[in-house]
């Protein structure tokens, strides 16, 4: 039940959310395209808040142990990567029309995202490489909490170095947009926040339903014992 009333939020603020980035006044340089924000920036974020759920799952697993840490740190990181290659995706589309190229590899926050994206592969990759559940969790685990210094890198990466991508938009010496973008943005972010939190619940019951199946499956071992020399020649 709590399952579902969270689903039906997710989808009444999501539906809000698609009516404001519609409705929002458009840029004055980029125009319509701006729309485009509302999907790229809360896709960026979900994908910061999925590794850094991963990150601290994954050393809930180091100091407990406990098998639900370990499914809590793959479902977490499943749903980033998905948005990781969704925020990508909206920033090459966003990018053509307003830069004139869908990707730039000297822009530092593209090269940061793209790095990000790929070692998150790689550690679904590791997940799907190591059949015992015991020796995943561990070696997984390591690796969350240590790829987790990449999302300050991402976010910062504007700042660090300036190259194509603008700065940071939203900022505490002050907002550089009209207030009913800032405030469709805040919406969308809200409401892709709820998405994540269901995307993880259903991931996480789903795991535990999987690895519940597997034990069922296994075969059951049966003592082996080592004939004597006599019962072997009779």
């Amino acid at each position: 039940m709590k399952k579902r009333l969270l689903a039906v939020l997710t989808g009444v603020a999501l539906g809000v959310g698609l009516v404001l980035a519609f409705t929002s006044p458009p840029d004055l340089l980029q125009g319509d395209f701006v729309r485009i924000l509302y999907i790229h920036v809360p896709s960026a974020w979900l994908a910061f808040l999925a590794f850094g759920v991963t990150a601290a799952a994954s050393i809930g697993w180091l100091f407990t142990r406990r098998m639900s840490w370990d499914r809590a740190a793959e479902a977490s990181a499943e749903i980033g990567v998905l948005f990781t290659a969704i925020a990508l995706a909206t920033g090459m589309i966003w990018g053509k029309p307003v830069w004139g190229t869908y990707w730039d590899w000297g822009d530092a926050r593209l090269a940061t995202t793209a790095m990000m994206f790929f070692v998150y592969l790689g550690y679904l990759a590791l997940r799907r490489t190591t059949v015992d559940p015991r020796l995943r969790a561990r070696r997984s685990s390591v690796l969350g909490a240590v790829a987790v210094v990449q999302v300050p890198l991402v976010y910062f990466s504007v700042k660090l170095w300036r190259t194509l991508h603008q700065g940071l938009t939203i900022r505490p010496d002050g907002i550089q947009m009209d207030g009913a973008m800032v405030s469709a943005l805040l919406v969308n972010l809200a409401a892709f926040t709820l998405l994540y939190a269901t995307l993880l619940v259903y991931r996480t019951a789903l795991a535990r339903m999987e690895e519940a199946a597997a034990a069922e499956r296994a075969p059951a071992r049966s003592p082996v014992t080592v004939p004597r020399l006599g019962e072997a020649e009779a």
